[in-house]
């Protein structure tokens, strides 16, 4: 099958899918009632991003005409390998996975490759193997627009403390090593108190405590996730520096992710910005990919139909990074990083009912 250089629509591929299973193409890749199978891995549900996710797979898996088999692998390799093994024995033909040590899952990849079952990995890249496709932002991205928001914000003075999420993962790496480029970069005379947290948000209020502590002149907070949002305004509202952006005991506070509560807190001036994790998206298009995967389909990197780009991250994989914009109050611009407002309505974070 040729290669796609640009992406058609969730709806006109499925049909194209289904057009191929019909000359016989896929029909050995589908379950009773011509729907493929699918294993899905949720690598977690402690937290409001991806139980968001897991509320819209099977929304999304319904639409493109999937069967869909469901772990928990609860951020532990060891049972999403585990869950590998699962999937298999189920006789699935493809699965999506969200790797957290996407070092360790080489081996998960490889015993998937020897049978012949595409992966998608989405949110994470893994380290080594290969992929039908990434689906994913670019977490580089991140780290940047936190940067410059933050050292917008300090007017480039000041003492700033970033809880890192797990350097174990390509996210954790790369929005930790872009947000310190581009402080050494653009605003040096901030001085950043990197902490490596490991997604976990009682390690991050300790931490936190810990530098206000000795530092009580910190101005700012970059939360590598959503995982420490409520550690972190419980901290400051018992030190007393939970008030408003125009007082001058306000520190500045920045996310990422995008869920609801991130959202209204911009809006009531509790924290300052997030960046805006598309988790409707993540599992959409997912889905999409490793649909597309099992009917022998192949893509090739460039602009995509839904305002994302795919790149060749090394052979053997590509990435579509989806679209993932910084979000504040006002929609302003800060170091030349655009925003958009938290009321704005084409942030899953508002439309999740």
């Amino acid at each position: 099958m040729k290669h796609i250089t640009v992406l058609r629509t969730v709806a006109t591929v499925a049909s194209a899918l289904i057009l191929v299973s019909a000359c016989g193409r896929a029909s050995d890749t589908t379950a009773a009632g011509g729907k493929p199978v699918v294993g899905v891995d949720y690598p977690r549900s402690d937290t409001d991003f991806w139980n968001s996710f897991i509320k819209y797979t099977p929304q999304f898996g319904g639409q493109l005409g999937l069967t869909l088999k469901t772990t928990n692998s609860q951020n532990d390799v060891a049972k999403l390998t585990a869950n590998v093994q699962t999937f298999m024995s189920q006789g699935v033909k493809g699965v999506v996975m969200a790797p957290q040590d996407t070092a360790a899952i080489a081996p998960a990849l490889d015993q998937l490759a020897a049978k012949k079952i595409p992966v998608v990995t989405v949110d994470t890249r893994p380290d080594s193997g290969n992929v039908a496709m990434v689906v994913r932002a670019d977490n580089r991205a991140y780290g940047t627009k936190a940067c410059q928001f933050l050292g917008t914000k300090l007017q480039g003075k000041g003492k700033i403390v970033m809880l890192e999420g797990g350097l174990d993962s390509i996210n954790g790496r790369d929005r930790t090593e872009a947000f310190n480029d581009c402080m050494k970069a653009t605003f040096p005379q901030i001085k950043v108190f990197g902490e490596a947290t490991n997604w976990d948000g009682a390690v991050a209020a300790q931490k936190l405590q810990t530098d206000l502590t000795a530092n009580p002149d910190i101005k700012g907070v970059y939360m590598e996730s959503s995982f420490a949002l409520s550690g972190t305004l419980q901290l400051l509202k018992q030190k007393g520096l939970l008030v408003g952006p125009d007082d001058p005991k306000h520190v500045f506070v920045v996310s990422n992710d995008g869920i609801p509560e991130e959202l209204k807190d911009i809006a009531g001036g509790q924290i300052d910005a997030t960046v805006s994790q598309p988790a409707d998206l993540y599992a959409k298009y997912a889905l999409f990919y490793v649909k597309a995967a099992i009917a022998g389909q192949t893509f090739k990197p460039g602009p995509t139909d839904h305002h994302s780009t795919i790149i060749q991250i090394r052979d053997g994989v590509l990435e579509d990074q989806l679209s993932a914009p910084l979000v504040t109050k006002d929609g302003a611009s800060y170091g030349g990083v655009t925003s958009v407002k938290s009321d704005d309505t084409s942030l899953w974070g508002n439309n999740l009912s």
